[in-house]
Parts: structure tokens; sequence; C-alpha cells
């Protein structure tokens, strides 16, 4: 695709607002609608156009990406609100390609994706991981299912978005790596939480102990990352808790009719869901800690006086 490609790009949040930045910066023609008109206004002045509805976006547009909260979410998205005729599917004409980089079911994408083909519309399922860094960034790892030629065609636009595009199989394998990711990131989480748990209640360094531990085997994203967070006391999100639970309960549903046991994703889920106790669902998933604190009556920063 060239870079004169119509682009419409629908929901502009934590993640989705830098991305559609960063096809604007790359010279795309882009379109953009969100559920909360606010969130538009920095793209609208750095050049974007606001559709009225999906329908109108789509009609705008060659590609249509969305990036938005759940499986419920896309399907209006993509099919309207029941008995209104507002979805991208009413708007694009065939030969649209849909790129939905939400993190949702793998078998509902596998649904929207034979629905939209009914029309002549080409759909990839493609979610992100890389949090809101490498989404300003453009740094963002991107697991492609769907058709190859439609991942070929989309090639240079999810070039301007990633620095990882990995075609993983048909529709619904990006959705299925992607939770797959996702038990990877909230396992290795309470990792690090208990770590960071022991440390500080040994009497450690914290600073001290974080660079020994990045430093060998135990390393990860989560411990290089959300670590010095943890130990800062710095809960603001780069992903929600509230949106971490909603992936987990998809894996989780997943596994169940897989028959896998998850015994590791279950107690992440937990501990999240602690935190969800004391109201922290908008907070970042490093605020998992705050469940050890509870549990073990300790705190990793203690109050100013």
């Amino acid at each position: 695709m060239s870079a004169k490609e119509r682009i419409g790009f629908i929901g502009t949040g934590i993640m989705g607002e830098p991305m559609a930045r960063n096809l604007l910066k790359a010279g795309y023609d882009l379109c953009v609608f969100n559920r909360s008109r606010e969130k538009l206004q920095g793209l609208l002045a750095a050049g974007a156009r606001e559709g009225r509805s999906p329908t109108d976006v789509a009609r705008q547009s060659d590609v249509v990406i969305t990036i938005v909260t759940d499986t419920p979410d896309v399907d209006q998205v993509l099919f309207g609100t029941q008995g209104d005729d507002d979805g991208v599917a009413s708007g694009a004409a065939a030969g649209t390609v849909v790129i939905d980089m939400s993190t949702i079911a793998p078998e509902a994408t596998r649904r929207f994706a034979a629905r939209l083909r009914q029309r002549g519309i080409d759909m990839l399922d493609a979610p992100v991981s890389g949090g809101d860094v490498g989404a300003r960034q453009g740094t963002l790892t991107i697991m492609v299912g769907g058709e190859a030629e439609v991942v070929q065609r989309c090639l240079p636009i999810l070039r301007v978005l990633g620095s990882r595009i990995t075609h993983v199989g048909p529709s619904g394998a990006g959705q299925t790596v992607k939770l797959c990711n996702q038990i990877l990131c909230a396992v290795n989480l309470v990792a690090v939480c208990e770590a960071l748990a022991v440390a500080k209640q040994a009497g450690l360094d914290l600073a001290t102990f974080l660079h020994v531990v990045t430093g060998g085997a135990a390393n990860s994203w989560s411990l290089e990352h959300l670590g010095p967070k943890i130990a800062a006391g710095d809960l603001q999100p780069g992903f929600m808790v509230r949106l971490m639970q909603k992936d987990l309960a998809i894996a989780l549903q997943a596994a169940k009719e897989l028959r896998v046991p998850l015994p590791g994703t279950a107690l992440a889920q937990q501990l999240l869901r602690g935190v969800e106790a004391l109201e922290g669902q908008k907070l970042g998933t490093q605020a998992m800690i705050l469940t050890f604190e509870k549990l073990g009556n300790f705190q990793m920063q203690e109050p100013p006086r």
C-alpha cells in the first residue's frame, strides 16, 4: 500500500491515540472516530478528519483500524448497535480491509471475519504488545492473523505502528497469541511482586536489588519496566488493571474450552481482583503489589509524615 491510502482509525485511548498520531506523522490521510469526542481533539489539531460514526469512517477509508476495549465493543463498531445501521460494515466498500488491533476472543474474531467476508471485506486480527511506550515510539509487537496476501498488503501500515510484525496464522491466530502473551505478562508480574516484597521486607535497597536482578537470568520486561515503578510507588497506568482482567478472563475461557489448566493465570487474576476491591481497576497492572501489601501488612513506600 502507498502512503496515500486512506485510513480510518476507531478508538483513540491510551494506545490508539499515539498509534493514530504515528500514522499522521507518516503521511497517511486519517479519518478518526471515538465515542468520547474529547479524546479526538489532539488528533484533529494534528490534521486528522473526524468521522461522524464508524459507518462514516468506513466510507472515507480503504483500511479501517479498530482498537477498542472488548469483544462486544468490536461487534458494535463493526456491525452497529441493535437495529441501527451505523457500523463499519455498512459503510465499507468491497475490497476494504479491517485491521482489529483490540484484544478480544479468538472465536468471536473468526465469526466477525466470516461476516465481513460475505460483504467482500477482508479482516486481520492484529493485537499488540508493548504498552503505551511502544505505541508512542512505534515499536509495538504485532501478532497478525488472517490471509497472507492481506497481511502483505497491510505491512506498510503495520510497520509504522510496530517494529516486530509477525503473521502467526489464519483468522483468530493473532488473538490466540495475544492471550498467551497476556498469560506470560500476568504470571511474570506475580513473580516480580513476590521478589520485591521479599526484598523490601528484608531491608534491601530496592534500586540496588533491581540493578542486580535485571542483569541476569531473572530479567524480564515486567521486571525491567514495572519493577522500578513498583519500588517507587508509581501505579499510574501504561496498561490498566481492568483491561488485564478482561484479557485474563478471555484466556481462562479459551483454556477451559481447550481443557488446559492455568493455575498461575488464575492466581494472577485473583491478585488483581484484590486490587479491584481496593478501587484500583484504573491503575496500572503493577498495582498488583497492593494485594501483596495488604496480605503482608507492609508498604513498598512509606507515606510522607
